[in-house]
């Protein structure tokens, strides 16, 4: 993935070099986040709204973003529900419903988030494999080393 702002490529793992914005469902990079800051700006460096106080308001903001049907806040949404994020129960029959939804509407991450469900909830190694070549094939780099 490439950072929308500065347009360069995020280094891998990806959640290390970069960060994910609910407000507008963009990764921008450390680099254009620690500019923002280093002059002054306290919300979105990409939107410009201001940041969420609190873990509802988060909520409150991917949900806006998932009404719209942005795949990549629905994924966010369905990590939530995998890991008990967010103040919600973790339930990963919702999080596998909501990365399907996501992948029908192009997400190559909640391809790769469905692979791993299906190996560490079900223990289903050959559907895994499917999700993981459809996502590399597509071009997900992580999913070719799963």
């Amino acid at each position: 993935d490439f950072c929308p702002i500065c347009t360069l490529p995020i280094p891998l793992p990806m959640n290390e070099h970069s960060f994910f914005k609910v407000c507008c469902s963009k990764r921008i990079c450390s680099g254009c986040t620690f500019a923002a800051k280093k002059r002054g700006m306290s919300g979105c460096p990409f939107c410009r709204t201001s940041l969420p106080d609190s873990d509802a308001d988060v909520l409150a903001s991917i949900q806006k973003r998932v009404l719209k049907k942005d795949p990549a806040a629905i994924d966010f949404l369905g990590r939530s529900y995998a890991n008990g994020n967010l103040g919600l129960q973790r339930d990963m029959q919702k999080s596998v419903n909501l990365w399907t939804e996501a992948a029908e509407l192009g997400s190559i991450e909640a391809l790769c988030n469905l692979g791993l469900a299906h190996v560490t909830e079900f223990n289903d190694v050959a559907t895994a494999v499917k999700f993981w070549t459809k996502a590399a094939m597509q071009g997900h780099v992580e999913s070719r080393h799963n």
